[in-house]
C-alpha cells in the first residue's frame, strides 16, 4: 500500500504545483491586459494560449447581465482553483496518509 500512498501523494504536490503555476499565469494575464499588451510578443501570446481555454469557458458561462465592462473570469478562475487546491489537493494528500 506504501507504492500507491507514494504515488498520491505525488500526483498530489504536482497537481499543487500545476495548479500554482496556472493561478500566477492568469494574474500575470490580468495585469498585463491593463497596459494594452503588444499581441505579438511571444510573451503575451504564450500567456493567451495558456489561459485562454481555462478563461473563456467561463466567459461563456456567465448570463449577459454580468458582462459589464469589466473580464470578471480571471476572478472566477481565482476562485476556482484555491478551491481545488483548499479541497481536491489536501483531500489526495490526506487519503495518501491513511494509506500509509
Amino acid at each position: 500500500m506504501f507504492a500507491l500512498s507514494n504515488l498520491l501523494s505525488a500526483f498530489a504536490r504536482m497537481l499543487d504545483v500545476i495548479l500554482t503555476l496556472l493561478y500566477w499565469l492568469i494574474l500575470i494575464r490580468a495585469l498585463i491586459s491593463w497596459v494594452n499588451p503588444d499581441p505579438y510578443n511571444p510573451i503575451v501570446q504564450f500567456l493567451y494560449k495558456t489561459t485562454e481555454p481555462i478563461l473563456n469557458p467561463i466567459r461563456k458561462l456567465l448570463p449577459p447581465s454580468f458582462r459589464f465592462g469589466i473580464d470578471i473570469s480571471p476572478i472566477i478562475a481565482f476562485l476556482a482553483i484555491l478551491f481545488l487546491k483548499s479541497f481536491l489537493v489536501r483531500t489526495i494528500i490526506d487519503l495518501s496518509l491513511r494509506l500509509s
